[in-house]
């Protein structure tokens, strides 16, 4: 069986591949918060910047958020993996680096993570941070509380404190508010046909009964406040394409 031309095929596609990635360029490592898409504000950074250094500081571990204007024509996972390795994320002795990466242009998320920490965040939890926590917010507009979601999630993801959220898709959605409004026709249906059939004399209630009680219940990127002296260097982590991606 001749093979010789899938086989070329597939040298020629991995040689476009390689010279693809040849001519990505990477941002330079400027602090824990890399906004080069300029999609935080100023507290906004500064916030997280406090939150991961703490972070860092407690576990050792790097975790690192990168906002860029776009991926330069390839896929999210295989940037993020390359930029990870590039900025040398985490430790070399524990592999203990996890990137965020949001590309705006691109409309997609991806948590990379380092080998030492793929007990822990897990791909599932990962994609489960992504899709509950991240992405809700990113549909309303709100990035900086679904970054800051996620950056909450993922640190207690690593230290086996995240609880994962279900999973609901549109589907589901639609099917829940479908079989919900079912039931409230069925009842009352159910009231009214209760109401129209008691006997007249029978009816006991008086207007006003049913009633009730309602009321209510990148430091280093040069923006105002940046703690000074925050960038820093990788360790030379390791990563091995851990993690999880989505889009919204």
């Amino acid at each position: 069986m001749n093979c010789s031309g899938p086989i070329t095929f597939a040298l020629i596609a991995l040689l476009f591949s390689l010279v693809a990635q040849a001519d990505v360029q990477f941002p330079p490592l400027s602090g824990h918060v890399v906004d080069r898409a300029k999609l935080l504000a100023a507290d906004e950074r500064y916030h997280l910047t406090e939150l991961v250094q703490q972070y860092e500081s407690d576990s050792s571990n790097q975790l690192v958020i990168a906002i860029l204007p776009e991926l330069q024509g390839i896929t999210i996972e295989e940037y993020a993996y390359q930029l990870a390795r590039h900025w040398k994320l985490g430790h070399k002795d524990k592999n203990n680096g996890v990137l965020f990466l949001v590309a705006p242009r691109e409309r997609k998320i991806r948590i990379e993570v380092g080998d030492g920490l793929e007990g822990t965040l897990t791909d599932a939890l990962a994609a489960n941070i992504i899709h509950t926590k991240v992405v809700p917010e990113f549909q309303s507009g709100d990035f900086g509380e679904g970054i800051n979601a996620g950056v909450q999630s993922i640190i207690s993801a690593t230290r086996n404190e995240y609880v994962a959220e279900p999973l609901e898709s549109k589907k589901d959605r639609r099917m829940t508010v479908l079989l919900g409004l079912f039931l409230i026709l069925v009842i009352l249906h159910l009231f009214v046909t209760s109401v129209l059939s008691a006997p007249v004399h029978g009816r006991s209630y008086k207007r006003g009964r049913f009633g009730g009680n309602y009321g209510s219940g990148g430091f280093g990127d040069g923006y105002p406040g940046a703690r000074a002296g925050d960038n820093f260097s990788g360790g030379g982590g390791g990563f091995g394409g851990g993690g999880a991606s989505g889009g919204w």
